[in-house]
């Protein structure tokens, strides 16, 4: 009856409409630039195996040579998961919170009526320090007051560091404003003044207000501004290398070299509030309140994700995965990291942050079986079975498979249920269409390998940003934050190949993914990443390749932030989490491959977001 249920549903839905990318989008990936990105898929190219005529019973049992990841065994096992045990849940330290929550918010009605520049650099603090979500309705109230009040110019006498402030945070929250407030800051000749080189604050907020640019502002002020910026920042530092400047002069430094390293804009949010943390207790005017807020709320929440990786690393262990299919990937806290970084905030989402983590995990799982285990024929059958995702589809496949298969099914119709009983809708196809989707992505990988080609830009890139995986993390997502879920939401995200925001927001973690791993996986024997497919299609050195996809990465962005300020159909809360996985992407990509080779500075950045507390003593 279920499946009977499921199949006719899926017939509501159209597999194969697409549509056409926007102008600046096919412009800036043409052949000339770099080829990519084309939402048409390439069918006129087939490249077969013999292997695909083989899926006979007795050729299934045949013993091939398997490939390995040599991945190394978690380094957070589930014991040390289970006992975890973190003070801050207490009474004691809830209520000082409470206490301290409150007077905060009598500090932002009190700065209402104070200068602007104060009023910026406080919602600025709040949101670095990782508390503004506790203040959503006062920071909005005051920038809608700020925005009312400003011209498409900086008003008389304000400095860069106050108007690039102003256009950050305003951009940040949706308010529209023209990147003509920075016209003031212009010589005759249209450009940058050079006196403000020396202005290192001002500099610094002019670089990060770059970020927020759109793709119809390249080649103008914002992308000048971004040249601009970064050259005299780097400057400065190369300046200031040799020199023992005083305890302000070092914190600029640290605040400068953090933001070359990763904008904010870029950068996972509970990550940059740790960081950020350190930073603000050195701050000759920080807010001892706010500062101890900040503490307070960093250890609630993480205790908050504790309790989630206690859950989610008994369902780890009961499900069995890791120790059936052992050549995967072990990576349980890992899975978990994507998902606390889409949505960190204790409320309401608990469960959803388990859930989606569960999906992180099967991705991880089947990437492996696809990348490094199995057989094009066994390939094959996997990839029909997900795309039926039916109970008795499990028989189709070789038996090292069904534990992953039923896994799989059992934490789709688990999503699928909540859905069901929370708003009343049928979301088992839409889901078993995303999750069909990225196994067909990892199959046409495996054709590649398997015939040892080389896909041009173009069709490497039609195909990763499925087979990168975020998506069927965001589209079930969709449906487990998205609260009602209108019809017009589900065909925007269904009937077409995709929203802009769930493809771009993809694509960067893409172009991350590969400037990190792409080394470690060749020498594994994997398909050709985008670093070979641009040499072998340009010509072009290593270097080179590198290079282009950072630019990449940055004229993604741009596409994000157009998508987010143009989106109506979507939650606000819906497209936070696409982009905040795009963010988390980057930020565990930055120093190498940060999910499966584990390296010192992510199992840093995890110590710190889930098992270490920061110090604090309450009065």
């Amino acid at each position: 009856m279920v499946s009977i249920l499921i199949t006719n549903v899926r017939m509501l839905i159209p597999m194969t409409i697409s549509r056409k990318p926007p102008p600046k989008f096919s412009s800036l990936f043409s052949p000339s630039s770099f080829a990519c990105l084309s939402t048409t898929t390439r069918s006129d190219i087939k490249v077969e195996s013999p292997l695909l005529n083989q899926n006979s019973p007795t050729n299934l049992s045949l013993n091939p040579i398997r490939r390995s990841g040599n991945y190394k065994p978690p380094i957070w096992d589930a014991q040390l998961i289970q006992s975890l045990h973190n003070p801050y849940v207490g009474d004691k330290y809830v209520k000082r919170f409470n206490e301290l929550k409150k007077e905060i918010k009598k500090n932002l009605m009190m700065v209402k009526g104070s200068q602007e520049l104060e009023k910026l650099e406080l919602i600025d603090n709040l949101q670095r320090l990782g508390v503004s979500y506790h203040f959503k309705d006062e920071i909005m109230q005051i920038l809608k007051s700020i925005h009312d009040q400003s011209s498409s110019a900086a008003a008389t006498g304000d400095s860069l560091y106050h108007t690039s402030l102003k256009f950050r945070l305003l951009r940040q929250h949706g308010f529209h404003v023209s990147q003509d407030i920075l016209n003031d800051f212009k010589d005759e000749q249209g450009n940058l003044k050079q006196c403000l080189c020396e202005d290192i604050q001002g500099l610094l907020q002019l670089y990060e207000a770059s970020f927020l640019s759109t793709d119809t502002e390249t080649a103008t002020l914002m992308e000048s501004a971004n040249t601009f910026s970064m050259s005299h920042l780097k400057n400065y530092l190369q300046n200031r290398s040799n020199l023992n400047g005083d305890h302000q002069d070092n914190r600029t430094v640290e605040l400068v070299r953090h933001a070359l390293e990763l904008p904010l804009h870029c950068m996972m949010l509970r990550v940059e509030t740790r960081w950020y943390i350190n930073i603000y207790e050195k701050m000759e005017n920080a807010d001892p309140l706010l500062l101890e807020l900040a503490k307070l709320d960093y250890n609630i929440v993480q205790a908050t994700h504790q309790q989630d990786l206690r859950n989610l690393s008994r369902w780890w262990k009961n499900s069995c995965l890791a120790e059936k299919l052992s050549f995967t990937r072990d990576r349980i806290v890992e899975a978990f990291l994507w998902i606390a970084g889409m949505m960190f905030e204790p409320q309401k989402n608990q469960n959803c942050r388990i859930m989606l983590a569960k999906v992180t995990a099967m991705a991880t799982v089947i990437d492996d079986i696809y990348d490094v285990y199995g057989t094009l024929d066994e390939l094959e059958l996997f990839t029909h079975a997900v795309e039926r995702m039916e109970i008795d589809a499990m028989d189709e496949v070789p038996d090292y498979m069904k534990v992953c298969y039923l896994a799989l099914f059992n934490t789709t119709t688990e999503i699928a249920y909540h859905v069901l009983k929370d708003q009343g809708i049928n979301a088992m196809p839409y889901l078993t269409k995303s999750w069909a989707d990225l196994c067909k992505a990892y199959m046409q990988e495996a054709r590649w390998y398997y015939n040892g080609y080389t896909p041009s830009v173009e069709e490497y890139m039609e195909n990763a940003w499925i087979s990168v995986g975020s998506l069927v993390m965001v589209v079930n997502a969709f449906f487990l934050v998205t609260n009602p879920i209108t019809k017009e939401a589900l065909e925007y995200v269904f009937l077409s190949k995709y929203p802009d925001i769930i493809r771009w927001s993809a694509t960067i973690i893409r172009l991350a993914d590969d400037l990190a791993t792409s080394s470690d996986e060749m020498e594994r024997g994997d398909v050709s990443k985008l670093i070979q497919c641009y040499m072998n299609e340009k010509g072009a050195s290593e270097e080179e390749a590198r290079k282009h996809i950072n630019f990449m990465i940055n004229e993604t962005w741009k596409l994000i932030n157009t998508a987010q300020r143009d989106n109506s159909l979507l939650s606000e809360k819906f497209i936070g989490c696409a982009i905040n996985v795009a963010r988390t992407g980057q930020t565990i990509y930055q120093h190498g491959d940060g999910h499966g080779i584990q390296n010192s500075e992510i199992q840093n950045r995890i110590s710190k977001l889930f098992f270490e507390p920061i110090t604090i003593s309450i009065p």
